[in-house]
């Protein structure tokens, strides 16, 4: 019997760094077990070009990765999502669309690395990626079928609170 694949959708509002990344690394660390998505409330069309490459640098496909607007997930015909995160505060404040199915949501906000100086940008984008990958380990860890509904939103909120080691 094959096991079950779990849809996860990363938001932010530009889609351009943090849930790209986010993206990427789960589909990385949670092959066949997770799908993830990204989308932005007012995406900016383009995925920042650092980020593509300190996704490349850490062996992770950037192929297809692109900004897009959250509303692709909320037409008839997209994926049923199972989980989404909300990595950037304004995103999290943000009226959401109405998603098909029951996702289960918890807010894992992270620095915007668009927001920092010139010299300090690639920094906070590996500060960035470093937060996501530690909580998308922590996440691909769980074994969601054996927690129920209150236990499994307690541990992603407390996953949201994560931050690397380095």
């Amino acid at each position: 019997m094959a096991e079950r694949v779990y849809n996860v959708l990363f938001i932010c509002t530009g889609n351009r760094a943090r849930s790209i990344i986010a993206e990427a690394v789960l589909n990385h660390r949670g092959k066949n077990k997770f799908r993830a998505f990204s989308a932005g409330s007012h995406p900016r069309r383009e995925v920042h070009p650092k980020v593509l490459t300190l996704l490349e640098r850490n062996g992770m496909p950037t192929a297809g990765l692109r900004s897009k607007s959250w509303e692709e997930f909320a037409q008839p015909g997209a994926p049923s999502m199972d989980f989404i995160f909300t990595v950037c505060d304004q995103a999290a404040g943000e009226v959401c669309p109405v998603w098909p199915g029951t996702p289960m949501t918890a807010h894992w906000g992270v620095a915007d690395p668009d927001a920092a100086t010139v010299e300090e940008v690639e920094r906070k984008i590996w500060q960035a990626y470093r937060e996501l990958d530690t909580r998308i380990q922590i996440f691909t860890s769980l074994r969601l079928e054996e927690l129920d509904r209150v236990s499994l939103k307690k541990r992603l909120d407390e996953i949201g609170k994560a931050r690397s080691d380095n």
